[in-house]
């Protein structure tokens, strides 16, 4: 049985007074891509914030390799290997591409087994972001967009994660730089890393993911494999259609 992850159950989350997210119950498999999809307002991104722990107020259970996340601060989850990617990028821009590395650095991981987990070095993450190894020396404010994003994930892979939270990363970059972040995708799955993305960008999700789960207005409507969702055109009109 492929061990799972991360799991969620009756995940509530709450801006101030405003409930955002109502039971949502989700599941992340080793060496898995999830997406997380919906229309802009779905709760997505808040989803994404309630399990890593940067939401004031949330309830249910989370757990994280076996361990309750649930009342966690956002660094006990990084430390435990559950890796964030923001939506806004949050790049250090007074700081050189090697420096923003560098602060994201962790020790190496193993599985429970004992195998090596995936370790993740600047050398290694320039292979995979070409365009980072052009540029070690640039400060971040001084890179596109596109660059930048490239940046946040290899940050976060500097901390050798079990599974990333990966917050809409085709969103607002060029297509090149999409079908960049694609292969970065598959390349991570290929080493063993779990993610779950959140995303409307269908062809894109269609691309990476293994199984999608579909939000609207806080809840999940709909659960099945990505093949599944990509036949399926009521669903789609119902909740992805813009």
């Amino acid at each position: 049985m492929t061990e799972t992850l991360l799991e969620a159950k009756g995940l509530c989350a709450w801006y101030g007074a405003a409930q955002i997210l109502y039971d949502v119950d989700l599941d992340v498999k080793r060496g898995e891509v999830v997406a997380l999809m919906g229309r802009n307002g779905a709760g997505k991104s808040t989803t994404l914030k309630a399990l890593i722990g940067m939401l004031a107020k949330r309830k249910g259970a989370i757990g994280f390799l076996g361990q309750d996340i649930s009342k966690s601060e956002p660094h006990v989850a990084a430390r435990l290997g559950l890796g964030f990617v923001p939506e806004d990028r949050r790049v250090f821009t007074d700081l050189t591409v090697m420096e923003n590395l560098e602060v994201g650095r962790q020790p190496a991981r193993q599985w429970a087994d004992g195998s090596a987990a995936p370790l993740w070095t600047p050398e290694r993450l320039f292979k995979l972001f070409p365009n980072l190894g052009e540029m070690p020396q640039r400060p971040g404010g001084r890179m596109s967009g596109g660059e930048q994003q490239m940046l946040t994930v290899a940050r976060t892979l500097m901390g050798n994660p079990y599974l990333v939270l990966l917050d809409e990363p085709s969103e607002g970059v060029a297509p090149v730089i999409v079908e960049q972040m694609a292969h970065m995708i598959l390349a991570l799955k290929a080493q063993g890393v779990s993610i779950l993305l959140s995303e409307q960008n269908m062809h894109f999700a269609e691309l990476v993911s293994d199984r999608a789960y579909v939000l609207e207005k806080g809840q999940i409507r709909y659960q099945a494999s990505m093949a599944e969702l990509a036949a399926n055109d009521e669903v789609r009109r119902a909740y992805l259609s813009v």
